[in-house]
């Protein structure tokens, strides 16, 4: 009988193999067979139970990057290499958006603006047509922003500064006349068609021929297009236009021998010959027209403001009072 340590050295030792052990240890060596990688279950799939369509992507969208900002220490005006289009600016709080055409009956509760005229004018000053607040007190150019009161007077044609409730005293003062292209009132010119400033010109050379006036002053670029327009029966090209007198032959009212023995009209003799009144265009006054710096416009007025005072001492014409 076995003792008790012989038993339990038996029950730890491991059994000894067997010869047929030996042999069935093949099966759980290595075999390289060359199976494929596992790959993941839809890759397995027969190629004839896949769909032919693309599943849809499920993977989510990128956000797209935000845009650049502007660096705040390059000056307004610079431009900058970036060909791609600027943001639309953003609209200022209280300007008001451009205008369009505007029909008569828009302020057809406004009152036209009389003319100042009266024979042997210095200078007949043509404007394009009253504004709200001109038409509202029925003086010319009465908007604070205007600066034709001023560079009447920094220019010389004037030797007082004028303001607007004095504009029917200025045929009899300094022999300076007032008159528009177009009569009826609109809050700014993109409210006038093409048409009635084209309509208006055969009115200012009828004016023109009537009152003789020395010279035509055109208180801006658009009316003496306009003047161009109806002449030459084309738009002025860049290259002809120019600020100051114009050639004699552009000049206004002509009366030839067709004209002579009409007799008189409103007082005013147009029974002979006349050359005509020569003619300066001048910038516009308006405050909304700001393509020339304002040393630019004076100069341009004083020109024509020199050619006034040399004509009063040579004419004694009113223009000291």
């Amino acid at each position: 009988m076995q003792s008790v340590e012989t038993a339990a050295a038996d029950e730890a030792a491991p059994p000894s193999s067997s010869f047929t052990g030996r042999l069935n240890l093949s099966n759980f060596a290595y075999e390289d067979d060359s199976r494929p990688v596992r790959r993941s279950p839809r890759l397995s799939t027969p190629l004839s139970a896949q769909s032919s369509t693309p599943p849809p992507r499920t993977s989510a969208k990128r956000k797209a990057p935000p845009a650049p900002t502007p660096s705040t220490s390059a000056a307004p005006d610079t431009p900058t290499n970036d060909a791609s289009p600027s943001p639309r600016k953003k609209q200022r709080p209280g300007k008001r958006p451009s205008a369009g055409y505007a029909p008569p009956s828009t302020y057809a509760h406004l009152s036209h603006l009389p003319d100042r005229l009266a024979p042997n004018l210095l200078v007949l000053f043509v404007g394009l047509n009253p504004g709200i607040q001109t038409a509202a007190t029925q003086h010319a150019y009465a908007h604070a922003t205007n600066l034709f009161w001023p560079l009447l007077h920094s220019s010389g044609l004037t030797p007082v500064r004028c303001r607007a409730v004095e504009d029917a005293t200025m045929p009899a003062r300094f022999a300076l006349g007032l008159t528009n292209i177009v009569s009826r009132p609109s809050r700014n010119g993109a409210e006038l068609s093409r048409a009635e400033m084209d309509d208006g010109v055969a009115v200012l050379e009828a004016k023109a021929r009537r009152w003789r006036p020395e010279a035509v002053c055109v208180v801006g670029k658009s009316i003496w297009e306009s003047l161009w327009r109806v002449r030459h029966g084309r738009a002025i090209k860049k290259h002809e236009f120019a600020y100051g007198w114009q050639p004699e032959a552009e000049n206004m009212g002509i009366v030839g021998p067709e004209h002579a023995g009409e007799g008189v009209e409103e007082g005013v003799v147009v029974d002979e010959a006349w050359k005509g009144a020569r003619v300066f265009v001048a910038t516009s006054t308006s405050g909304l027209a700001a393509t020339l710096p304002k040393v630019e416009k004076e100069r341009i007025w004083r020109e024509l403001g020199s050619w006034a005072e040399k004509r009063r001492e040579e004419r004694g014409a009113p223009g000291t009072s």
